[in-house]
Parts: structure tokens; sequence; C-alpha cells
């Protein structure tokens, strides 16, 4: 079953974020976080947060095992500018744009952790009133 997570509104270039998200495409998700945590690049951090949350959502939402999930599909896309202004010469101000991005990661995996059955005591017999 395919697990998703996003982070939305990331103040890096797209185009920046993809190169690292290739990196990644189609690993492991532990292999995947030890090449992020060794990439010198400064969109390693948002792509490697996003693993992670979508690992996460993995274990916790949809009883996955971590070891077995695989990044089936990582993209980056470009989310609104932020319009700026930078100052010129001769009291000018020349406009120019910030650029966002959105990282998207869908997991899978092949097998699922059994949900541990609660202890459950069975009822004690009342002694009747007389």
């Amino acid at each position: 079953m395919p697990v998703k997570a996003s982070a939305k509104g990331v103040r890096m270039s797209p185009r920046k974020v993809r190169e690292v998200a290739a990196l990644v495409r189609g690993r492991s998700v532990a292999d995947a976080l030890v090449i992020l945590s060794h990439t010198p690049r400064r969109a390693a951090t948002p792509v490697q947060k996003v693993i992670a949350s979508a690992k996460a959502n993995a274990e916790h939402n949809n009883n996955l095992k971590p070891d077995t999930l695989v990044i089936t599909e990582i993209s980056v896309t470009s989310a609104t500018r932020i319009k700026r202004f930078r100052p010129a010469a001769q009291g000018r101000a020349l406009p120019f744009q910030r650029k966002l991005s959105h990282i998207f990661v869908t997991v899978d995996g092949t097998e699922r952790n059994k949900p541990v059955k609660a202890n459950v005591d069975e009822p004690k017999e009342k002694k009747e009133a007389k």
C-alpha cells in the first residue's frame, strides 16, 4: 500500500531540489536517508525530512516494516513565487522572484507488522449476595 508525505512551500528553487531528489529515486528508504545525510547540498535537508515523514507515516498509520520501504515516487513541483525588489542604482528598484518548491514522496513496503493483541483477562465471576 503506497504511503505519501509532502512538504509545500519550501524556499528553494525546484531545479535545485530536483537534482537532489534524483539521487534517491527508486532506492530503499534507509539507503536514501544515508545518501542525503552525506550530500553537501542545501536541498538535501528538506528532502530528507519528507522521506523521514513518509517512513513514519508508513510505520504508525499502516503498520509497514521500515526496513522494507522503497521510494516508489518522488517529485518536485514549483510553488507560488514570492515577488521581491532589489535596490539598483540611481534610486531604482529591480523586481525579482523567489522560487518555492513542493516536494512529494510516495513509499511502499512489502511486509506488514502484525498488530499486537492486547492481553484481555477474563472477567472474574461475582459472588451473589445473600
